[in-house]
């Protein structure tokens, strides 16, 4: 039985109405999913406001009630409990309920702009190889151990983390890696949680939309350090601009990684070609599956988050050998007629750079460079014209078509794009804005040892029109369209 006071424990409480003695059963901010006996946190959204739900929750059986504001109607025998910010609450209160199982297991977070899916899938995958038991949180699925669960956010919210982070300590895992989106920190998801460690990959143009100007962004980023205890260590890009500022008030071990500057983890780039990277890691070599340059700083990030969670520094070589990559990250296939197709997850204008970057170091410039690439709707409208400017510039050709319009129109969203291409880029510009029918296009108009790239959506396997998602998966779709030029 779980006594409400109990659950309590580290949540800001300003004023209390009723009893904290009472008897509760489950937890939850959505007041359809509310039952008998439950408890339901009033959290203020971008789309709805849970305190105009309070009154349906107690009707299906809510004992208590969090909230930042009393209600006008106080319901006989319901525990009211005022804070001053319900979201902070929900995070500690759904980490007690679950009994802060993140303190059982090493959490580390993954932050940054680009690389955490990456960096924290990889991490999944060596600490395996290296026969733990692991847990993963991430944009493309949720795994505790062996037991796979779809995503649908990159930073899930408080209740869904805690929950899994219970079933991992019920099967025994022993590290947890977790992607931490800026709109999880900004929305509190992540406190209450400890983590044994974090991680800043790179900041750069994203999510403008939520946070409305860069240095807020990084402001957000900034907080996740910030939190992190004195038993933990901040592990940061110092090539990157920003990566120092993560480290200015965090009490936590700093560490550093760079292939540029020095750091307390190094590597240099020896051998970079499709088959791999041959990479010099702290003065030892260590030939790797992954390739480009983007890769060489995930994998360091990957290196130097091992070494300090304690595994054998040759140990963790041998392991980043083995490493494959990740769904949608810069997965590629080589057709019959020897053309190479590549689907990357790159929707932010560095990461298009740095895979545009990549393919063109690792090419002959002998074969043309085609480039399929949208835009999401619904999301940050002024990295668009960039995105089009970037593809078109290091392209032979560029495709500019749909990613997913959601609520948008599709033509808009690639209008908008199109404002970007300089005008000596637009004979090689074509807009379709079908995305199966832009990748057709690409796909016949590649001769052989021609490359495609296919950016945006990477490891998703639906496209969102209108609020329904259909399916729609870009590797799937090449390989079968290349099949058939073939035939």
């Amino acid at each position: 039985m779980i006594i409400l006071k109990d659950i309590l424990y580290k949540v800001a409480i300003e004023a209390v109405k009723g009893s904290t003695e009472i008897a509760i059963n489950a937890i939850d901010f959505d007041s359809r999913k509310i039952e008998a006996n439950d408890v339901f946190i009033a959290i203020r959204g971008a789309v709805a406001d849970g305190h105009e739900y309070i009154e349906t929750a107690i009707n299906k059986g809510a004992v208590a009630i969090i909230c930042d504001t009393f209600p006008e109607n106080i319901a006989q025998g319901v525990t009211y409990i005022q804070v001053k910010d319900t979201n902070r609450a929900l995070a500690f209160i759904a980490s007690n309920y679950y009994g802060n199982p993140s303190a059982n297991l090493k959490l580390v977070g993954i932050t940054g702009t680009n690389g955490k899916t990456t960096i924290a899938s990889l991490l999944f995958q060596l600490f395996k190889k290296a026969g733990y038991k692991v847990g993963l949180l991430s944009t493309v699925k949720n795994v505790v151990d062996d037991v796979e669960y779809k995503s649908m956010l990159t930073t899930s919210d408080s209740i869904t983390i805690n929950k899994f982070l219970k079933e991992m300590n019920d099967v025994g895992v022993e590290f947890c890696f977790m992607e931490v989106s800026s709109h999880g920190i900004a929305q509190k998801r992540t406190e209450g949680l400890q983590f044994a460690g974090g991680v800043f990959t790179n900041l750069s143009h994203d999510h403008l939309d939520y946070h409305k100007t860069f240095a807020e962004y990084r402001d957000v980023k900034k907080m996740f350090f910030d939190q992190l205890p004195k038993s933990a260590f901040a592990l940061v890009n110092s090539d990157d601009k920003n990566g120092m500022v993560m480290l200015q008030n965090t009490i936590a071990k700093k560490l550093t990684y760079a292939l540029k500057s020095y750091a307390d983890y190094r590597a240099q780039i020896l051998e970079n070609q499709l088959s791999g990277l041959l990479l010099k890691v702290n003065e030892q070599e260590v030939w790797v599956r992954l390739i480009g340059t983007f890769n060489a700083y995930n994998l360091l990030a990957i290196y130097g988050t091992a070494i300090e969670l304690g595994l054998d520094n040759l140990e963790v070589l041998r392991l980043l050998s083995e490493l494959e990559s990740v769904s949608g990250r810069f997965q590629f296939i080589v057709s019959k007629e020897n053309i190479t197709a590549v689907v990357d997850y790159a929707h932010t204008p560095d990461a298009l750079e740095n895979v545009l970057k990549t393919i063109d170091d690792i090419r002959t410039k002998n074969e043309q460079l085609i480039t399929v690439v949208g835009c999401g709707g619904d999301r940050d409208k002024t990295k668009r014209p960039i995105m089009a400017n970037i593809a078109s510039t290091l392209s032979d050709k560029a495709i500019l078509t749909s990613d997913n319009p959601r609520t948008e129109d599709p033509e808009a969203i690639i209008l908008e794009m199109e404002q970007g291409v300089e005008p000596q880029n637009y004979k090689k510009t074509i807009a379709i804005v079908d995305r199966k029918q832009a990748i057709k296009t690409a796909c016949q108009l590649a001769q052989p040892n021609d490359i495609i790239l296919i950016a945006g959506k990477g490891h998703e396997t639906y496209q969102e029109i209108n609020g329904v998602r259909h399916d729609f998966d870009d590797m799937k779709i090449v390989t079968e369209l290349l099949e058939q030029l073939n035939k």
